[in-house]
Protein backbone atom coordinates (compact mmCIF):
# COMPACT_ATOMS: atom_id res chain seq x y z
CA UNK A 1 0.00 0.00 0.00
CA UNK A 2 1.25 3.47 -0.93
CA UNK A 3 1.64 5.68 2.13
CA UNK A 4 -0.62 8.69 1.84
CA UNK A 5 1.39 11.75 2.81
CA UNK A 6 -0.37 14.98 3.63
CA UNK A 7 -0.36 17.87 1.23
CA UNK A 8 -2.40 21.04 1.22
CA UNK A 9 -3.88 23.26 -1.46
CA UNK A 10 -4.71 26.94 -1.36
CA UNK A 11 -7.77 27.93 -3.40
CA UNK A 12 -7.04 31.42 -4.65
CA UNK A 13 -9.79 33.95 -5.32
CA UNK A 14 -10.43 37.64 -4.94
CA UNK A 15 -7.03 39.05 -5.89
CA UNK A 16 -7.49 42.65 -6.96
CA UNK A 17 -4.72 42.61 -9.56
CA UNK A 18 -1.80 40.63 -10.87
CA UNK A 19 0.56 41.94 -8.23
CA UNK A 20 -1.69 40.72 -5.42
CA UNK A 21 -2.11 37.35 -7.15
CA UNK A 22 1.66 36.95 -7.44
CA UNK A 23 2.06 37.84 -3.77
CA UNK A 24 -0.48 35.17 -2.83
CA UNK A 25 1.43 32.57 -4.84
CA UNK A 26 4.72 33.45 -3.16
CA UNK A 27 3.12 33.50 0.29
CA UNK A 28 1.46 30.14 -0.26
CA UNK A 29 4.80 28.65 -1.22
CA UNK A 30 6.49 30.19 1.84
CA UNK A 31 3.80 28.76 4.13
CA UNK A 32 4.33 25.24 2.82
CA UNK A 33 1.21 24.77 0.71
CA UNK A 34 1.76 22.23 -2.06
CA UNK A 35 -0.59 23.79 -4.59
CA UNK A 36 -2.25 27.04 -5.58
CA UNK A 37 -5.60 26.32 -7.20
CA UNK A 38 -8.00 28.43 -9.19
CA UNK A 39 -11.65 28.05 -10.07
CA UNK A 40 -13.02 28.00 -13.61
CA UNK A 41 -15.80 30.58 -13.92
CA UNK A 42 -16.42 33.36 -16.42
CA UNK A 43 -16.54 35.80 -13.49
CA UNK A 44 -12.88 35.13 -12.59
CA UNK A 45 -9.64 35.35 -14.60
CA UNK A 46 -9.06 32.48 -17.02
CA UNK A 47 -7.26 29.63 -15.24
CA UNK A 48 -4.45 29.21 -17.77
CA UNK A 49 -3.32 32.83 -17.51
CA UNK A 50 -3.60 32.91 -13.72
CA UNK A 51 -1.73 29.66 -13.14
CA UNK A 52 1.07 30.47 -15.57
CA UNK A 53 1.58 33.79 -13.78
CA UNK A 54 1.66 32.09 -10.36
CA UNK A 55 4.18 29.51 -11.50
CA UNK A 56 6.40 32.22 -12.95
CA UNK A 57 6.95 33.83 -9.52
CA UNK A 58 7.46 30.59 -7.55
CA UNK A 59 9.88 27.69 -7.71
CA UNK A 60 8.32 24.63 -6.06
CA UNK A 61 4.64 25.50 -5.74
CA UNK A 62 2.42 23.39 -7.96
CA UNK A 63 -0.57 25.03 -9.65
CA UNK A 64 -3.88 23.55 -10.69
CA UNK A 65 -7.43 24.02 -11.84
CA UNK A 66 -10.09 23.38 -9.21
CA UNK A 67 -11.82 22.52 -11.44
CA UNK A 68 -12.19 22.98 -15.20
CA UNK A 69 -15.84 22.75 -16.22
CA UNK A 70 -15.42 20.32 -19.10
CA UNK A 71 -18.96 21.02 -20.29
CA UNK A 72 -17.82 24.39 -21.67
CA UNK A 73 -14.77 23.23 -23.66
CA UNK A 74 -13.96 20.76 -26.42
CA UNK A 75 -11.95 17.83 -25.10
CA UNK A 76 -8.95 18.59 -27.32
CA UNK A 77 -8.94 22.21 -26.15
CA UNK A 78 -8.58 21.04 -22.54
CA UNK A 79 -5.78 18.65 -23.51
CA UNK A 80 -3.98 21.43 -25.42
CA UNK A 81 -4.16 23.86 -22.50
CA UNK A 82 -3.10 21.17 -20.02
CA UNK A 83 -0.03 20.23 -22.04
CA UNK A 84 0.83 23.90 -22.53
CA UNK A 85 0.57 24.64 -18.82
CA UNK A 86 2.69 21.62 -17.98
CA UNK A 87 5.31 23.00 -20.37
CA UNK A 88 5.40 26.60 -19.12
CA UNK A 89 5.31 25.60 -15.43
CA UNK A 90 8.07 23.01 -15.64
CA UNK A 91 5.60 20.16 -15.04
CA UNK A 92 4.16 21.82 -11.94
CA UNK A 93 0.64 21.85 -13.36
CA UNK A 94 -2.18 19.62 -12.10
CA UNK A 95 -5.36 19.32 -14.15
CA UNK A 96 -8.52 19.30 -12.07
CA UNK A 97 -11.71 18.61 -14.00
CA UNK A 98 -15.40 18.13 -13.30
CA UNK A 99 -18.72 17.74 -15.04
CA UNK A 100 -20.02 21.13 -13.98
CA UNK A 101 -20.85 23.19 -10.91
CA UNK A 102 -23.82 25.07 -9.48
CA UNK A 103 -24.39 27.92 -11.90
CA UNK A 104 -22.45 26.20 -14.68
CA UNK A 105 -25.36 26.65 -17.07
CA UNK A 106 -24.87 30.41 -16.83
CA UNK A 107 -21.20 30.14 -17.78
CA UNK A 108 -22.10 27.98 -20.77
CA UNK A 109 -24.65 30.57 -21.89
CA UNK A 110 -22.11 33.39 -21.67
CA UNK A 111 -19.63 31.34 -23.71
CA UNK A 112 -22.29 30.40 -26.24
CA UNK A 113 -21.97 26.63 -25.84
CA UNK A 114 -24.54 23.97 -24.88
CA UNK A 115 -24.37 22.73 -21.31
CA UNK A 116 -25.75 19.26 -21.84
CA UNK A 117 -27.57 16.80 -19.62
CA UNK A 118 -25.90 15.08 -16.70
CA UNK A 119 -25.20 12.00 -18.82
CA UNK A 120 -23.77 14.11 -21.64
CA UNK A 121 -21.50 16.01 -19.25
CA UNK A 122 -20.27 12.78 -17.71
CA UNK A 123 -19.43 11.47 -21.17
CA UNK A 124 -17.57 14.71 -21.87
CA UNK A 125 -15.39 14.22 -18.80
CA UNK A 126 -14.39 10.82 -20.14
CA UNK A 127 -13.61 12.31 -23.55
CA UNK A 128 -11.38 14.90 -21.86
CA UNK A 129 -9.54 12.17 -19.97
CA UNK A 130 -8.98 10.30 -23.24
CA UNK A 131 -7.74 13.45 -24.98
CA UNK A 132 -5.32 14.30 -22.16
CA UNK A 133 -3.92 10.79 -22.01
CA UNK A 134 -3.71 10.36 -25.78
CA UNK A 135 -3.45 13.74 -27.58
CA UNK A 136 -4.92 13.81 -31.08
CA UNK A 137 -2.56 13.69 -34.02
CA UNK A 138 -1.26 17.18 -34.68
CA UNK A 139 -2.26 18.49 -31.24
CA UNK A 140 0.55 19.80 -29.05
CA UNK A 141 1.13 17.21 -26.38
CA UNK A 142 3.84 18.87 -24.33
CA UNK A 143 7.21 17.46 -23.37
CA UNK A 144 6.72 16.09 -19.87
CA UNK A 145 4.05 13.43 -20.24
CA UNK A 146 0.49 13.43 -18.94
CA UNK A 147 -0.28 15.99 -16.19
CA UNK A 148 -1.51 14.70 -12.85
CA UNK A 149 -5.32 14.61 -13.08
CA UNK A 150 -7.81 15.35 -10.31
CA UNK A 151 -11.48 14.59 -10.88
CA UNK A 152 -14.07 16.25 -8.66
CA UNK A 153 -17.14 14.12 -8.01
CA UNK A 154 -20.08 13.68 -5.68
CA UNK A 155 -22.43 11.17 -7.34
CA UNK A 156 -21.90 7.44 -7.81
CA UNK A 157 -21.31 7.38 -11.58
CA UNK A 158 -18.86 10.26 -11.47
CA UNK A 159 -17.13 8.85 -8.40
CA UNK A 160 -16.73 5.52 -10.18
CA UNK A 161 -15.24 7.22 -13.23
CA UNK A 162 -12.85 9.17 -11.02
CA UNK A 163 -11.88 5.99 -9.19
CA UNK A 164 -10.97 4.28 -12.46
CA UNK A 165 -9.22 7.14 -14.24
CA UNK A 166 -7.98 9.91 -11.91
CA UNK A 167 -4.85 10.30 -9.85
CA UNK A 168 -6.78 12.31 -7.24
CA UNK A 169 -10.46 12.07 -6.37
CA UNK A 170 -11.87 15.29 -4.87
CA UNK A 171 -15.14 14.88 -3.02
CA UNK A 172 -17.51 17.71 -3.84
CA UNK A 173 -20.03 17.45 -1.03
CA UNK A 174 -22.73 19.72 0.47
CA UNK A 175 -21.59 21.91 3.39
CA UNK A 176 -23.34 19.86 6.08
CA UNK A 177 -21.77 16.54 5.08
CA UNK A 178 -20.23 14.78 8.06
CA UNK A 179 -17.69 12.02 8.28
CA UNK A 180 -20.32 9.29 7.92
CA UNK A 181 -21.46 10.80 4.63
CA UNK A 182 -17.88 11.08 3.45
CA UNK A 183 -17.23 7.47 4.43
CA UNK A 184 -20.08 6.33 2.16
CA UNK A 185 -18.55 8.15 -0.80
CA UNK A 186 -15.10 6.76 -0.05
CA UNK A 187 -16.71 3.32 -0.09
CA UNK A 188 -18.06 3.94 -3.59
CA UNK A 189 -14.59 4.94 -4.75
CA UNK A 190 -12.97 1.94 -3.07
CA UNK A 191 -15.38 -0.48 -4.72
CA UNK A 192 -14.96 1.07 -8.17
CA UNK A 193 -11.18 1.44 -7.94
CA UNK A 194 -10.44 -2.12 -6.91
CA UNK A 195 -6.71 -2.76 -6.68
CA UNK A 196 -5.82 0.80 -7.66
CA UNK A 197 -7.55 2.30 -4.60
CA UNK A 198 -4.31 2.28 -2.62
CA UNK A 199 -2.68 4.38 -5.34
CA UNK A 200 -5.39 7.04 -5.34
CA UNK A 201 -5.08 10.36 -3.55
CA UNK A 202 -8.31 11.46 -1.84
CA UNK A 203 -9.13 15.14 -1.41
CA UNK A 204 -11.61 17.12 0.66
CA UNK A 205 -12.11 20.85 1.08
CA UNK A 206 -12.15 22.74 4.38
CA UNK A 207 -14.16 25.90 3.81
CA UNK A 208 -13.99 27.35 7.33
CA UNK A 209 -11.00 27.45 9.68
CA UNK A 210 -12.07 28.51 13.16
CA UNK A 211 -15.39 29.05 14.90
CA UNK A 212 -16.85 31.79 12.70
CA UNK A 213 -17.88 32.00 9.06
CA UNK A 214 -16.68 35.29 7.53
CA UNK A 215 -19.34 37.42 5.89
CA UNK A 216 -17.91 36.91 2.40
CA UNK A 217 -18.36 33.15 2.80
CA UNK A 218 -21.63 32.93 4.73
CA UNK A 219 -23.84 33.76 1.76
CA UNK A 220 -22.08 31.29 -0.52
CA UNK A 221 -22.45 28.40 1.89
CA UNK A 222 -26.03 29.14 2.92
CA UNK A 223 -25.44 27.87 6.46
CA UNK A 224 -24.07 29.30 9.69
CA UNK A 225 -21.35 28.11 12.02
CA UNK A 226 -23.85 26.48 14.38
CA UNK A 227 -25.24 24.38 11.54
CA UNK A 228 -21.76 23.22 10.56
CA UNK A 229 -20.81 22.40 14.14
CA UNK A 230 -24.01 20.49 14.92
CA UNK A 231 -23.71 18.39 11.77
CA UNK A 232 -20.06 17.55 12.36
CA UNK A 233 -19.33 19.01 8.95
CA UNK A 234 -16.02 18.11 7.33
CA UNK A 235 -16.07 21.61 5.81
CA UNK A 236 -15.19 23.23 9.15
CA UNK A 237 -12.10 22.78 11.32
CA UNK A 238 -11.96 24.23 14.83
CA UNK A 239 -9.66 24.14 17.82
CA UNK A 240 -5.94 24.63 18.24
CA UNK A 241 -3.60 23.79 15.35
CA UNK A 242 -2.73 20.57 17.17
CA UNK A 243 -6.42 19.67 17.48
CA UNK A 244 -7.06 20.43 13.82
CA UNK A 245 -4.06 18.36 12.84
CA UNK A 246 -5.38 15.54 15.00
CA UNK A 247 -8.74 15.64 13.25
CA UNK A 248 -7.14 15.49 9.81
CA UNK A 249 -4.77 12.72 10.88
CA UNK A 250 -7.68 10.63 12.14
CA UNK A 251 -9.58 11.17 8.88
CA UNK A 252 -6.58 10.05 6.93
CA UNK A 253 -6.20 6.94 9.07
CA UNK A 254 -9.90 6.07 8.87
CA UNK A 255 -10.87 7.29 5.39
CA UNK A 256 -7.63 7.80 3.48
CA UNK A 257 -8.02 11.55 2.88
CA UNK A 258 -4.57 13.14 2.66
CA UNK A 259 -5.03 16.15 0.33
CA UNK A 260 -6.90 19.07 1.91
CA UNK A 261 -7.73 22.42 0.34
CA UNK A 262 -8.62 25.69 2.07
CA UNK A 263 -9.66 29.12 0.73
CA UNK A 264 -6.83 31.63 0.41
CA UNK A 265 -8.22 34.01 3.08
CA UNK A 266 -7.56 31.26 5.65
CA UNK A 267 -3.94 30.73 4.58
CA UNK A 268 -2.37 32.31 7.65
CA UNK A 269 -4.78 30.72 10.13
CA UNK A 270 -4.23 27.29 8.61
CA UNK A 271 -0.46 27.59 8.17
CA UNK A 272 0.37 26.05 11.60
CA UNK A 273 -1.56 22.93 10.58
CA UNK A 274 0.36 22.77 7.32
CA UNK A 275 3.61 23.03 9.27
CA UNK A 276 2.57 20.14 11.52
CA UNK A 277 1.41 17.76 8.79
CA UNK A 278 2.75 18.57 5.30
CA UNK A 279 4.74 15.69 3.88
CA UNK A 280 4.09 13.47 6.90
Amino acid sequence: MTQRLFRFGLVGAGARDGREWAALARRGEDLGFATLLTADTVATPAPAASLAAAAAVTTSLRVGTFVVNTATRPANAVAWEAASLAFVTGDRFELGIGAGRPGGEGDAAVLGVPYGSGAERLAQVERVLDAVEHPAEGLYGGTGGTPHVLVAASRPRMLALAARRAGTVAFGVPPLTGEDGLAELVGVVRDAAGERFDELELCTSVHVVGDEIPGWLRGRMGVDAADLASSGSIAMLTGTPQEMAGTLSRRRDELGVSYVTVPAPFAEAFAPVVELLAGR
